[in-house]
């Protein structure tokens, strides 16, 4: 009989995660960063998309022709709502890689997207993807992919084969991948507290499966549990990629950019003395650990004059995602954690603290007197968009198009928020992508698009959603128990969001 999973947790469904990785818009800040030209996206593919939540932001909130498979056909049926919802023309299947790569209705592509996806595939799978990749992304265009990464899984490879060798062998078949997953952290735990030479050779372990356990159920099965599970190194990643005519770019992550914050002075020396850039990036996986990889390819490498690259830097629009006030000078890297400039970042941050878009062109003149250069705009834009408090901004005629879309996907996902808190983001016109905005906040939209306008009565609508489903609020770990003190914490949050985060969403034209 042919198993149609080949492998792979098919009996629940992944989780409804958003992935800003897979917004084509990004391409255009990174690899100017990198001094890269970046293509104009025009056509964009997702393989393996999950539920379809970032696949369907992407299509809704741009002007980009999308297409996707997915095998498991549930979650095809899931996303394929979404793209009916938002009318953004998503071209979405549950086809098998392999039958995908074969549809002769596609197009080529300038952009193609492989997220979580890689590193639990056989080889017969990545060697179809490769394939699709050389014969359908366009001279020019950008492969992004993601993969566990070796060295930084080494030391916890053998606590994943034992807990699925437990859920294989121990784990009753008819009891569901849940319980089996569930048996398997028990006994795992059970086997850690016995102190086994092991973990006394690696004690991070302990603390690495202490994170594991508060872990959602859904994302371990599909993280952890599927047949195959392969992180490899960099070069072996080079070795697949090369037959598509791929040559490396970048990373596809923003604060992978800045080595003061992930190298000190001499490991960015050693790596400085290193000429051959793929040798010097399995180096840099060995300083760093690296666990996880989210990288760029392109077909065809285009280096940028310095002149160039900061001429088209100048057109990057951006816009601040939260209260000035609330903006962290703080990043973490791998060194830990670093104070940004104030003298450099509090007078662009208060440039941009009306939340409405400028170009980097636009700052750098407003920075002239302050003696702010292009360079350190750049690379203030980069740390804050990656941290997430900036986002990048589309073109207006492009914001114009999509906002009906984004208006109708959003619309889909407040309507589910009244039985479910799966998907916890939003779709913005502006910036391309999906906007976290949780449950609770997402009913509060909902009782506003009913006309709902005082705090109490939407603090009275979303208690009433959550009261017919047996659901509290949990305020400081503690469960509120009646419905007095439902509403009036539900209260005080929807004044917050009224006065802190409904003025950027409108900004963002989420709302």
């Amino acid at each position: 009989m042919n198993d149609w999973t080949d492998g792979y947790v098919a009996d629940i469904g992944y989780t409804h995660g958003y992935y800003s990785e897979l917004n084509p818009l990004r391409i255009r800040q990174i690899f100017l960063y990198a001094g890269l030209k970046f293509p104009e996206v025009g056509t964009a593919c997702e393989l393996g998309f999950g539920q379809g939540v970032s696949i369907n932001v992407h299509a809704a909130a741009s002007a980009i022709e999308w297409h996707g498979t997915d095998f498991n056909p549930s979650q095809t049926v899931f996303a394929r709502e979404m793209a009916i919802a938002s009318g953004s023309g998503a071209q979405l299947f549950d086809d098998s890689f392999e039958s995908f790569a074969s549809r002769t209705d596609l197009p080529d592509f300038d952009f193609i997207g492989v997220h979580g996806i890689w590193s639990w595939i056989n080889d017969e799978n990545r060697a179809v993807i490769v394939d699709f990749v050389r014969r359908k992304l366009k001279v020019g265009g950008v492969l992004y992919i993601s993969y566990n990464t070796l060295p930084g899984w080494s030391s916890f490879a053998p606590m994943r084969h034992l807990m699925t060798e437990h859920a294989k062998i121990l784990g009753s078949e008819g009891h569901g991948i849940i319980n089996r997953i569930n048996g398997a952290m028990q006994f795992s735990e059970k086997l850690l507290t016995m102190n086994p030479a092991f973990l006394r050779a690696i004690p991070l372990i302990s603390e690495r499966f202490n994170k594991l356990k508060e872990q959602n159920r859904h994302y371990l099965a599909h993280e952890y549990f599927n047949r195959d599970w392969h992180p490899l190194y960099f070069s072996a990643m080079q070795d697949w990629l090369t037959p598509a005519k791929l040559n490396y770019a970048c990373s596809a992550h923003h604060l992978d950019h800045l080595d003061l914050v992930n190298l000190s002075n001499e490991q960015q020396a050693l790596l400085n003395e290193i000429p051959d850039q793929m040798f010097r990036e399995s180096v840099r996986d060995f300083i760093v650990n690296q666990q996880f990889r989210r990288d760029y390819w392109v077909k065809g490498t285009c280096r940028l004059s310095a002149l160039e690259q900061m001429d088209q830097s100048r057109a990057i629009r951006v816009i601040l995602t939260v209260r000035r006030t609330e903006v962290e000078l703080k990043v973490t890297g791998v060194l830990g954690m670093a104070t940004l400039s104030e003298p450099v970042y509090a007078p662009i941050l208060d440039y941009l603290a009306d939340h409405k878009i400028k170009s980097l062109g636009q700052i750098e003149l407003a920075m002239k007197e302050k003696g702010i250069p292009l360079s350190q705009i750049t690379q203030a834009a980069l740390l804050l968009t990656g941290s997430g408090q900036m986002s990048l901004a589309q073109e207006e005629s492009t914001i114009a198009k999509a906002k009906k879309h984004t208006d109708k996907l959003n619309s889909h996902i407040l309507r589910k928020a009244s039985s479910s808190g799966d998907i916890t983001y939003l779709a913005s016109p502006v910036t391309g992508g999906g906007i976290i905005v949780g449950r609770i906040q997402q009913l509060f939209l909902l009782g506003l698009s009913k006309g709902l306008k005082q705090s109490n009565d939407l603090a009275q609508f979303a208690w009433q959603v959550l009261s017919v489903q047996g659901q509290k609020i949990i305020k400081e770990g503690k469960r509120l128990e009646t419905g007095e003190e439902n509403i009036q914490e539900l209260t005080e949050l929807t004044k917050t969001f009224i006065e802190k985060q409904l003025p950027i969403l409108k900004a963002l034209l989420v709302v």
